[in-house]
């Protein structure tokens, strides 16, 4: 038997380190050939990680939350014949998995050891993992324990469901956290994944972007009128109108008189980048958090286009089959929170664009027009701008210039 080190691949252009989100393996577990042994984050997308060899676990690179160079030690694995590990890969029998491998046995004795070796000071030493399946460490994170506390009785310290259950229980044994106080059950949840992916953009914005908010209200009686009339006579190939197309198409036109919203700022060079094309990212709300895919070029698109592609890219993020490229490259974006849209939101700038627009709920308010009071369907427009970029008053005329094709929505028709 020899050993083989998986280092962690090159997932994409440009990408230099990814987080590891999710193990399915443990540290004594059987991989067959081009089985998944977790998965990694970019600022881009998740990517799932095979095995190029079968063999038996012997270490991994990380924990999950931990962030690994392109080329670090990503999974060891020991091998030797595919007759000898190939045969034995997974198929359930608990006899057939060793309980740990001699790589990870229980340390010697101080007397035993040999002296230290002095580290160079960019060296690091790795945490121990603690040594549980994949079903155990699964029941500890929707417990919210973290198993580092977690005493194993089995071979090598490995923690058994008996050992998480007695835990539970109250029976934490030595080096165990503190028992919590009456009445005061405390969750430690770590931030990984999409989580931190967002949490580290949001941040990154706020720090760098001095944010002002612009609110308008705008009456969508007529535009509702003509979604409905349009979805009454639509053909069977062309996908239901929501409201979000015609603000598409809105935006699209306003952009047109005020092109430097459609816009990146490279703080860093100070230099601002005009986008002729609108790149629009479209936010979506999703399982694992807010994505933001882009709709590319939605100029040229007509409103049964925009609310294809949006329906594709909305699709394609709720289940996690998106590609990077579609999550890059916005210059504009608009978010919208739906029927719970509130009154008035202030929404984050996706940085490093220059302005959001963001779409609030529909309300039906009673309204005076000429003398008369009538019901109308009212909605507010919450946007955000850069204020080193956009003027208050520009982005006042911006907003007013959606809210005039939102208004007439005939208008949004007729070409420039």
């Amino acid at each position: 038997m020899s050993e083989h080190t998986i280092t962690m691949p090159d997932v994409g252009e440009g990408i230099t380190e990814a987080e590891v989100v999710e193990w399915h393996v443990a540290v004594g577990d059987t991989v067959a050939e081009d089985e998944l042994l977790g998965a990694v984050m970019t600022d881009k997308a998740a990517v799932d990680i095979p095995s190029p060899v079968a063999g038996i676990v012997v270490a991994l690179g990380g924990d999950v939350g931990d962030v690994l160079a392109v080329g670090a030690e990503y999974v060891r694995l020991s091998v030797g014949a595919a007759s000898d590990v190939g045969s034995n890969a997974k198929t359930g029998s608990a006899s057939e998995v060793p309980s740990a491998p001699p790589a990870i046995a229980q340390p010697a004795s101080p007397a035993e050891s040999k002296p230290e070796t002095a580290l160079p000071l960019p060296v690091t030493l790795p945490r121990r993992r603690a040594l549980a399946s994949p079903a155990v460490r699964r029941r500890a994170h929707e417990h919210g324990v973290s198993l580092n506390y977690v005493r194993g009785t089995g071979p090598a310290g490995r923690i058994s469901h008996a050992d998480l259950d007695t835990f539970l229980a109250g029976g934490q044994g030595a080096g165990a956290a503190a028992p919590e106080l009456p009445g005061d059950r405390v969750e430690e949840i770590k931030v990984v994944g999409m989580r931190r992916q967002i949490a580290e953009k949001m941040q990154l914005a706020k720090q760098r972007i001095p944010h002002f908010s612009y609110v308008e209200e705008t009456d969508v009686t007529t535009l509702e009128d003509l979604r409905a009339q349009l979805n009454s006579t639509r053909k069977e190939d062309q996908p239901k109108l929501t409201l979000l197309p015609f603000m598409v198409m809105a935006l699209v036109r306003a952009l047109e008189e005020f092109p430097q919203m459609n816009a990146r700022y490279d703080d860093d060079a100070g230099v601002i980048r005009r986008h002729s094309g609108v790149h629009l990212g479209i936010a979506v709300q999703t399982d694992r958090g807010l994505m933001v895919p882009v709709l590319r070029n939605a100029q040229r698109l007509d409103v049964w286009g925009i609310a294809r592609k949006i329906s594709e890219l909305a699709g394609g993020s709720r289940s996690g089959r998106i590609r990077r490229d579609d999550l890059t490259g916005a210059t504009i974006t608009l978010t919208s929170l739906g029927a719970l849209g509130g009154i008035v939101t202030t929404p984050v700038i996706n940085y490093p664009e220059v302005a959001i627009v963001g779409i609030n709920r529909i309300v039906t308010r009673p309204v005076f027009v000429e003398e008369r009071v009538v019901p109308r369907k009212l909605m507010n427009l919450s946007s955000s701008f850069d204020h080193r970029v956009v003027d208050g008053f520009e982005a006042a005329e911006f907003v007013q210039r959606i809210r005039s094709y939102i208004e007439f929505p005939s208008t949004i028709f007729i070409p420039s």
